[in-house]
């Protein structure tokens, strides 16, 4: 009986079976059901046809039915637990099931982003894992999935804790194959020891076959048990074109066996059953601890989200009552005992005691807080009962942003990662066509087909695409998770290389340089005049001058103003009946035609003007952070040049920049001008790091190759910088220096040592110098010296 394939799903059946469809210009298409044919009409009439074109001969699932379930994404209790509200749009996780190639994910991709309402859809082809944000006026989940279904795919919704179920039950299957293998390995190991000693010094052949059949009896077992993920690798791997580290180990261990066998049963030549199992065993014990390296990375990325309650006890109307965390609103009353870890961001309202934040900052010492603190998610109560008053729900708090920061920020690959992946993509196919011409030329020139099949075998263990591979990815995940555990967290993986190569440091100066919370220092009333003028003036701004004024003042009288205007890097205007009223600096009352004498030259002065007339004189002076100087000073010595930029006056910003160091500073800037600098220092060749309060100088840090703002964790902090510095010193920015140049300089270490590694074996290898056995231990060595390599990232913070 004629076989056809399935026009969508390219699954081979008998012709008589399938459902053809005479409506296609091109001719006649079968299918074998009902949901393969109604995908393939959907991607015709949404012209997305092209994607048969890009999936070639992979077979794919046949398209799912309606399972009937999708009502249920549209429950209040599912978007609870897994929707997200970020910037007016729902967010949600998805896995989604049946994806086997590149070719998959663009179908997924391209159908999602075709859908009114779905603003990002981008898919991980690592493990599947999808990122989806849609407008929930203009579509619901379940259509989405429906979308998702209608094409031949699944998806449910992404659990954490599902997902370190399925790691171990992985580390648990790849440690049973491991003990098989080094179990088979050191018991074959011993037979080869006799067989090598009767090789050199006589052996009856019966008892050889015996000694044959026993290895024969071990190396099945490692080659189709502990071998099997490299059987599964290579399958997919040939099956989408693509050579990888994995058709090297199954073709190489494969074709030793198959030799083997045929020696063994015919009595000519010599078995290699032991170097089968010494590859397998040798190259999967690398890979193992490839696996425990790369979770135990992962797993301090997750030590943030890790552990939390899902219930926390609420105050109301004088009874405590276990909520859910996802029904905690914002002002209801929390309390929290000791040992008990903060879910919720708040302000205490009740009770003082000592918090471990070193989840969040990196911190040891314990923070004391009393009533009125404020106090984040992920902190841990120590040695008290406090209540405390909820500022926000589950899904804003600052460990739920931190959460989603870092899963975004492991699918945002580094130039450098890019680049070694496709070179190991040309790599592996290489290696196999030099193992083809290393059998040929030895064969042809007179070797025989035993040694030129050895030969060969041995090109294709040691080559190791896996250490090329390994290069980037796990000195990207230890720095990651070095920089979370001293919290330090970059948005994407990408800015650690970015950050690697910046050369020029630029510094705000108020509230980066400074603590930003100004003193008055001294006064000056030309005349008499109402101090709740000046009261009500100032308490319309948020700029830290203003609040520092304010602060001098207890006035109960606050007068309605009118025409409030504040101008930005100068002060603020308004109207208070028929008075007009100005607080700033010198260039401000300038611009309104008046004149004044210059008080407090070597401090930032305000002054006050009434109708014109200036009536009061403030000198006001920043405290400069403790560990300013000696922070600006190790950044310096890492060859990072220091510039500082302020809007104060030139002799205030003189004053500062001498006491910390800095020898570069612009003064009397307004927000452009300093946006004009960076852009100045990039056209140079420059790559700067700016560094502000993400307030009024939001517009230079959009203009730097990486914006940082001292925030520890505020809304601001996370919004706009591209590094969140969790503890607000200048030890965090020097550590955020150290770790990204630290990162960077391991991953080109270890391409340099893949390179040089490839380039010494594989001419050995071809040359006859390298048996398979060696050729296996060589090449774990390999991706083992990567990884641990890697691992010294983690010293980048211990020698300051």
């Amino acid at each position: 009986m004629q076989k056809r394939r399935c026009d969508h799903c390219h699954l081979e059946f008998d012709e008589k079976v399938l459902v053809s469809d005479n409506n296609f210009k091109d001719g006649t298409k079968y299918f074998c059901c009902k949901g393969c044919q109604g995908v393939y009409h959907l991607l015709k009439s949404e012209g997305l046809d092209d994607f048969y074109e890009k999936l070639g001969n992979t077979e794919l699932d046949p398209a799912k039915e309606d399972l009937g379930d999708v009502q249920k994404f549209d429950l209040d209790g599912f978007n609870e637990k897994y929707i997200k509200s970020k910037d007016g749009f729902n967010e949600i996780y998805l896995i989604i099931e049946g994806i086997h190639c590149p070719a998959c994910i663009w179908l997924n991709e391209k159908v999602l982003h075709q859908k009114d309402g779905i603003v990002e859809a981008t898919i991980n082809q690592a493990n599947n894992k999808a990122k989806i944000a849609w407008d929930s006026d203009t579509i619901k989940l379940s259509e989405i999935i429906l979308a998702i279904r209608s094409i031949g795919y699944n998806a449910y919704p992404y659990d954490p804790s599902m997902q370190e179920i399925q790691a171990n039950a992985t580390r648990r299957e790849y440690y049973a194959k491991l003990l098989v293998g080094v179990f088979t390995t050191m018991n074959i190991m011993w037979i080869a020891v006799a067989e090598y000693a009767g090789y050199f010094t006589g052996m009856k052949s019966d008892v050889k076959n015996i000694l044959n059949f026993a290895e024969f009896v071990l190396a099945t077992p490692t080659l189709f048990y502990t071998g099997s993920v490299y059987f599964k690798g290579a399958y997919y791997g040939i099956k989408n074109r693509y050579v990888n580290m994995d058709v090297l180990v199954a073709t190489g261990a494969t074709l030793a066996y198959i030799y083997s066998l045929y020696a063994m049963f015919s009595q000519k030549g010599e078995v290699y059953f032991d170097s089968v199992t010494m590859i397998i065993t040798f190259v999967f014990a690398g890979k193992y601890l490839e696996v425990l390296s790369k979770k135990k990375a992962v797993d301090r990325l997750d030590s943030f989200s890790g552990s939390l309650p899902t219930e926390v006890l609420v105050i109301k109307n004088d009874e405590k009552i276990l909520l859910g965390i996802q029904e905690i609103k914002v002002n209801d009353i929390i309390e929290v005992r000791a040992g008990e870890k903060i879910v919720i961001d708040g302000v205490i309202s009740w009770g003082e005691g000592s918090f471990d934040t070193a989840s969040l900052t990196g911190e040891s010492a314990p923070l004391f807080l009393k009533n009125g603190d404020k106090i984040l998610s992920g902190f841990v109560c120590l040695d008290a009962v406090i209540r405390y008053r909820a500022i926000s729900d589950a899904n804003s708090s600052v460990l739920s942003k931190i959460t989603s920061l870092l899963e975004d920020s492991m699918n945002k690959k580094p130039k450098i990662e890019k680049l070694a992946n496709i070179v190991s993509g040309y790599f592996s196919t290489a290696i196999l066509l030099f193992a083809i011409g290393t059998f040929v030329f030895w064969f042809f020139g007179g070797s025989g087909f035993e040694k030129s099949l050895i030969v060969a075998i041995s090109v294709i263990v040691i080559a190791c695409p896996c250490a090329l591979g390994l290069a980037t990815p796990v000195s990207t995940l230890v720095g990651l998770g070095l920089g979370a555990k001293k919290g330090i967290l970059f948005k994407e993986s990408s800015f650690l290389e970015t950050m690697a190569k910046c050369d020029v440091l630029m510094l705000d100066k108020t509230g980066t340089i400074t603590t930003g919370k100004p003193k008055i220092v001294d006064k000056l009333y030309l005349k008499e005049f109402d101090k709740s003028l000046l009261y009500s003036l100032v308490k319309n701004s948020n700029h830290p001058i203003s609040k520092a004024i304010a602060s001098q003042f207890e006035l109960s009288d606050i007068y309605e103003l009118q025409d409030i205007k504040t101008i930005e890097a100068k002060g603020i205007m308004a109207k208070c009946g028929k008075d007009i009223l100005v607080g700033g600096n010198k260039s401000l009352l300038e611009e309104n035609n008046t004149t004044c004498d210059e008080y407090f030259k070597d401090y930032s002065t305000f002054y006050f003007t009434i109708n014109g007339e200036v009536v009061g004189v403030f000198a006001l002076e920043d405290t400069i952070r403790e560990d300013a100087k000696e922070g600006i000073e190790s950044i310096k010595k890492l060859g990072i040049k220091v510039s500082m930029l302020t809007g104060d006056n030139g002799k205030v910003a003189q004053k500062i920049a001498k006491q910390v160091g800095i020898k570069d500073f612009y003064a009397s800037l307004l927000p452009k001008d300093k946006a004009d600098i960076v852009e100045k220092e990039r056209k140079k060749g420059k790559k700067v790091v700016m560094v502000g309060d993400g307030i009024n100088d939001a517009l230079a840090l959009s203009k730097s190759e990486i914006a940082i703002t001292l925030g520890s964790g505020t809304d601001i902090a996370l919004g706009v910088s591209d590094v969140v510095l969790m503890n607000d010193t200048f030890d965090s920015l020097y550590f955020a220096f150290k770790i990204s140049k630290r990162t960077y300089q391991i991953i080109k270490e270890n391409l340099i040592l893949s390179f040089v590694y490839n380039a010494i074996t594989i001419p050995l290898a071809m040359a006859g110098f390298v048996i398979p056995l060696f050729a296996a231990l060589s090449m774990s060595l390999s991706s083992l010296l990567v990884i641990g390599n890697s691992m010294r990232i983690n010293f980048a913070t211990k020698d300051k």
